[in-house]
């Protein structure tokens, strides 16, 4: 399967982009992947445990390994990651990854490239190929909500309200085509098709400048060290 590849500018000092990312408790804040993040002792290379809420009353742990370079001569900064789940509910079993740190004249290209193994057999991965676009999507989501937090001053917990209004209100608009539809006595056929056109319709209208998207962060790499791991993913 094909890596997970996403990249975000953010107009914000390396320092504060990387203080958000590497502190356990910001983290957390911003990736809606993590529910908790709790640092282990010891190390060099830190330890943690990971708690992510998958469904009401289900909870999926796992464990990570991870170690970042600050002092590169050009300014960039990287940190690599191992990552796993014994719990035989998670469809992730092991899986490596990293983050790059690019200085630039717009920001930071902050970027992410990361894989995984799925366990379940031929089972597993068959639902990887519905799983890994959905983790995409979430790490993307989370990437954007990052960035309006130190560009904009929009707190994670604010981002998430925002997303949420959004939702509602094309979900309303969605309702209400369909019910002016089914009121005007039109066919089936024809209230569907209305249905369908204002859903399309509500998903295509870009969100608000506050309202974290996805769609604004890059999903494939623009070159060769974007999409090369670092060399500490093999230290660690």
């Amino acid at each position: 399967m094909r890596p997970v590849y996403v990249e975000t500018v953010i107009g914000a000092p390396v320092t504060e982009v990387w203080r958000m990312t590497q502190d356990p408790v910001q983290h957390r804040r911003w990736d809606v992947r993590f529910g908790r993040i709790d640092p282990l002792p010891g190390g060099p290379p830190a330890r943690f445990r990971y708690a992510t809420r998958v469904a009401p009353g289900v909870t999926i742990a796992g464990w990570g390994v991870h170690a970042g370079e600050r002092n590169r001569p050009d300014g960039s900064r990287t940190s690599a990651l191992l990552f796993g789940s014994d719990d035989p509910r998670s469809l992730i079993a092991a899986g490596a990854g990293y983050w790059r740190y690019l200085p630039g004249p717009d920001g930071v290209r902050f970027l992410t490239g990361y894989t995984y193994t799925p366990r379940w057999g031929p089972l597993g991965r068959a639902a990887d190929l519905g799983f890994r676009p959905v983790f995409g999507w979430a790490t993307a989501w989370s990437f954007d909500r990052l960035r309006l937090w130190l560009e904009h001053g929009v707190t994670p917990e604010r981002a998430r309200r925002n997303a949420a209004r959004e939702i509602a209100v094309r979900l309303l608009g969605v309702l209400a085509a369909g019910a002016f539809a089914a009121g005007s006595g039109l066919p089936a056929a024809t209230v569907a098709l209305t249905v369908l056109g204002s859903t399309v319709a509500a998903l295509a209208v870009p969100p608000r400048p506050h309202t974290p998207a996805a769609r604004r962060c890059r999903r494939r790499p623009p070159d060769r060290l974007a999409a090369r791991a670092p060399e500490e993913v093999e230290k660690l």
